[in-house]
């Protein structure tokens, strides 16, 4: 019987549900919570696919992940791709696209680790930090700093003068932050993205983290959609949220570096959960009953 892991944190209405709507359709494929106590090199892994909703926090996670890949499992979202990427990447790809995106700078760490002598180690770094020109090309305060690595809005400042920024960039410690355009915006929408096919659109309130039934006219609506998808089969994600500040009828990409979203039924409603659930399980057990390679930055055939 072909299984499908799921690796979670501390959420608890998505993962369940997902794993009884797998078993529940009978397709010849089994969900279940994976159980990893240690992992030896080169270790075969038991799972067809693995959903991984927790590895950004748990390091063990995302090493265990990267071999599961190397044994053919397939795993949503790719751990290589997800090591990797940061908002800054993703501000300069939607640019290369040619999605309209908030225009962004990545910074100077503030902190580094213990061993980094700052003569000496970072004689490459420009200081002072030209930071009046940073906020120019920015179009002026107001600005966002924020973690170019984090998500669920941990470490994100809306900052209206040179003092403020200084002070939230003091607390910056070891983080990379990011200084990106403020987008004024007149609607705001989060668009779940499955597969690389599906796209559930939501209304989105990013203050309060409320969600509800959206309100786009057909094209932009349409329009949204389509980068949306352009978005997440550039960066290869099966899973993530995009979200888009609206300004003068253009849709700008805020924020899509999100591959374990939001799926709780507490805070997006029973409507989207559902579709969450079942657009996942069809998914997985498609990946896992027609296999495909995933993409990986290693080769085997050298």
């Amino acid at each position: 019987m072909l299984k499908i892991g799921v690796i979670v944190g501390r959420e608890w209405s998505w993962p369940p549900a997902f794993i009884e709507e797998v078993n529940e359709r009978k397709a010849g494929v089994i969900a279940e919570f994976a159980k990893l106590g240690g992992t030896r090199m080169n270790e075969p892994c038991e799972y067809a696919v693995i959903v991984d909703r927790i590895s950004h926090e748990v390091p063990y996670y995302r090493t265990y992940l990267k071999n599961a890949v190397l044994q053919g499992t397939y795993v949503v979202n790719n751990p290589f791709m997800w090591s990797a990427d940061d908002k800054f990447f993703g501000a300069s790809l939607a640019t290369k696209l040619g999605i309209p995106s908030p225009r962004t700078v990545v910074l100077p760490n503030k902190d580094y680790v213990p061993g980094i002598v700052h003569s000496e180690s970072l004689r490459n770094l420009i200081y002072p930090v030209p930071w009046a020109e940073h906020v120019e090309y920015l179009g002026g305060f107001p600005v966002v700093l924020k973690d170019a690595h984090g998500g669920g809005w941990k470490n994100v400042h809306v900052v209206h003068s040179m003092d403020e920024l200084f002070a939230r960039y003091n607390e910056s410690g070891l983080l990379t932050m990011i200084l990106q355009e403020y987008i004024k915006w007149d609607n705001y929408v989060r668009c779940m993205c499955i597969g690389q096919e599906e796209v559930y659109v939501a209304k989105y309130d990013p203050i309060n983290r409320r969600y509800g039934r959206h309100d786009l006219p057909p094209d932009l609506y349409e329009r949204i959609v389509r980068d949306s998808l352009r978005l997440v089969r550039a960066l290869g994600y099966d899973m993530n949220t995009i979200e888009w500040a609206i300004r003068d009828g253009v849709p700008y990409a805020i924020d899509f570096m999100n591959p374990a979203p939001d799926m709780d039924i507490n805070s997006t409603g029973y409507e989207y959960h559902r579709w969450c659930v079942e657009k996942m399980a069809d998914l997985c057990i498609r990946r896992a009953l027609e296999p495909r390679p995933q993409q990986t930055p290693y080769r085997l055939d050298v």
